[in-house]
């Protein structure tokens, strides 16, 4: 019986297959096998066994790699805690999650992700040490009870304990399946992400349920594209895999995607709307520039593809009018997008953010069937998945189960509310009860936090989301409040609303303080009458965009804001814009700026 990760680990190794995980090296794929991943794995738990003690926190600071995998899967063995964080994170965001964790060990990936550490090391009195994946490590460390180990030199230590390798998978079998798996870090909405406790049990329960409906087979190939810090990616991309025997080959950037597709040629694919929504617009790009022929084959097809998706949402066969129609489109253009994405794609899975229905149409009409799902990292993280005949755009699928204890696995509240309550439900947030107590009520379900409802057959639709945390198109989770509170610091900003949920983007709506912009510009002498003509002026737009990237400095990447819209008045609780506490209405201000905003998304943005 499969019951913790250690369980799901050597179910998956015994296998026996050449291909465990692959990533690219001198040009290509480098493939590593079952028996090489468990030796890596085994060693590196042995050479951890002397350095931290059961329930201590190991941190992993990594880009996708096997040696992120081998650090993981040695925690699980050996009753560890990995504190995946994102390697894109700033330093403060980095140093919160370590103190607050009291991460004793530290996995980096470079020498660029060392240098965050050994400059936070001083205010981290529990770090113990680090260990560099790749590159040098420093010689001689400022304090020799604190080092810093290569990678290599860290396997080299348990490859010298060969003999006793059979004993991490005989202490494996004394990890229980309430023992503490994982912290996963999730956005605060007022400064500080809270991290998430998630059990092995939490994460084998999902893994099993999920199988039932995405159906991975033995032998074929993934290509694993979002980060392993993501739970997402973590337990579908990452222990499904494993478990299923699917090869897990790691792209080398979000850049590299078009080459590895090809290069891969995967049967399933786990991405987020911005993957699809990108290769989706270079395709239209594409169709453009080929003139008015190219153009018009796309506009037929995609005629053809709306009536025929229906269909296969369905999983039926479309009348032998349409079926032919759509054979012919599929020699003209749709077997030109299955090639994009290396021509074997089976099974492709969304989360994080919905699909736009004409870009799910397309790609399914194209034999590219992408499946919905929904969850969070609390939720471990599969709440509701879309199973083969049962797509329905605009919804994420039925309950991954009916029933848990004897109560609804997923309810209702009478506000909307999407509650959940099973065996992928956390234990709570680390060292926060107030948090804690917050999102898992007294009967044990957890408080989503967005609004929902089910149709007839029980699927699924998220009609709005009940917490003000942002998801891009990208799937990053964004806190707005932290952001708007640093521009409301600006002596030019008055107020501000971050915006981009479900965009592919962070921008913002901002009012400025007009006394300061008034006299900037009167300094400057350029010429206004009104707060209207000023704001609309080129050269207050980039005074303010300045001021935005300064603030933006104080965030991670995905949080910066790209373009802002500036009003000429406030917002106000008369306009109906702010509570009569002040707060933003956001649905509100959306709805009363659309036009503004569609506008705004509409044009492109440096660096897309």
């Amino acid at each position: 019986m499969v019951e913790t990760i250690p369980d799901l680990f050597y179910t998956g190794i015994d296998r026996d297959l050449p291909v465990a995980l692959a990533h690219r090296h001198n040009g290509g794929f480098t493939p590593m096998s079952h028996r090489e991943l468990q030796a890596q794995v085994e060693r590196l738990a042995l050479a951890l066994e002397g350095r931290l003690e059961r329930g201590d926190r190991l941190a992993i600071l990594c880009e996708n790699r096997p040696e992120w995998a081998v650090a993981d899967y040695a925690c699980a063995l050996s009753g560890l805690v990995s504190v995946p964080i994102y390697a894109t994170l700033n330093l403060p965001q980095t140093g919160f999650i370590l103190r607050h964790s009291r991460v004793r060990w530290v996995v980096c990936s470079s020498s660029d992700q060392l240098a965050k550490i050994l400059s936070l090391w001083p205010e981290l009195p529990y770090l113990d040490g680090a260990v560099l994946v790749e590159g040098a490590a420093p010689d001689a460390p400022a304090d020799p009870d604190r080092p810093v180990l290569s990678w290599k030199a860290l396997l080299a230590e348990g490859a010298a304990q060969e003999a006793r390798r059979p004993e991490v998978r005989e202490r494996a079998r004394l990890v229980l399946p309430e023992d503490l798996l994982t912290i996963i870090y999730t956005s605060g909405t007022t400064g500080d992400p809270k991290g998430a406790m998630l059990t092995h049990g939490n994460i084998v329960s999902n893994v099993l349920a999920g199988l039932k409906v995405l159906l991975p087979e033995p032998g074929e190939r993934i290509l694993s594209l979002l980060p392993l810090s993501h739970i997402f990616e973590r337990t579908c991309g990452h222990y499904m895999m494993l478990y299923a025997g699917v090869s897990i080959y790691y792209a080398e950037s979000l850049q590299t995607i078009p080459r590895d597709l090809q290069e891969v040629r995967p049967q399933i694919l786990l991405a987020v709307p911005r993957i699809y929504e990108k290769s989706y617009a270079r395709i239209r790009e594409q169709v453009n520039a080929g003139g008015y022929p190219s153009r018009l084959v796309f506009h037929l097809a995609m005629q053809a593809g709306r009536r025929a998706a229906p269909f296969f949402y369905q999983a039926r066969r479309p009348g032998w009018g349409l079926r032919l129609v759509m054979k012919v489109f599929d020699r003209l253009l749709f077997r030109k997008v299955r090639a994009r994405f290396g021509g074997r794609i089976r099974l492709a899975a969304c989360g994080g953010a919905p699909v736009h229905p004409a870009i799910l149409e397309f790609f399914w009409a194209a034999g590219i069937p992408i499946f919905e799902g929904y969850g969070l990292t609390e939720t471990s993280p599969i709440l509701t998945l879309c199973a083969q005949g049962e797509m329905r755009p605009g919804y994420v699928g039925r309950p991954i189960m009916d029933q848990w204890n004897g109560a609804p696995f997923l309810a209702l509240a009478d506000d909307g509310e999407i509650l959940c309550r099973g065996p992928n439900v956390m234990l709570g947030y680390w060292e926060n009860e107030k948090a804690t107590r917050e999102a898992i009520d007294e009967r044990g379900y957890f408080h989503t936090g967005d609004i929902g409802e089910l149709d007839p057959q029980g699927r699924l639709k998220i009609t709005d989301r009940k917490k003000e945390i942002l998801v891009t198109s990208g799937g990053k989770n964004v806190a707005p409040q932290p952001i708007e509170n640093a521009l409301r610091g600006d002596q030019f900003i008055e107020q501000a609303v971050v915006i981009g949920d479900r965009r592919h983007f962070i921008a913002a709506i901002l009012v400025p303080n007009f006394a300061e912009l008034r006299r900037w510009a009167q300094h400057k002498k350029l010429p206004f009458v009104s707060d209207a003509e000023l704001v609309a002026l080129p050269e207050a737009q980039d005074k303010m965009m300045r001021r935005v990237q300064r603030i933006n400095e104080n965030f991670s990447n995905f949080e910066n804001i790209k373009k802002i819209i500036v009003l000429d008045r406030e917002l106000t609780s008369d306009s109906g814009l702010l509570t009569p506490s002040l707060k933003i209405r956001r649905r509100a201000v959306d709805e009363a700026f659309a036009a503004k905003i569609n506008k705004l998304y509409d044009g492109p943005v440096s660096g897309e």
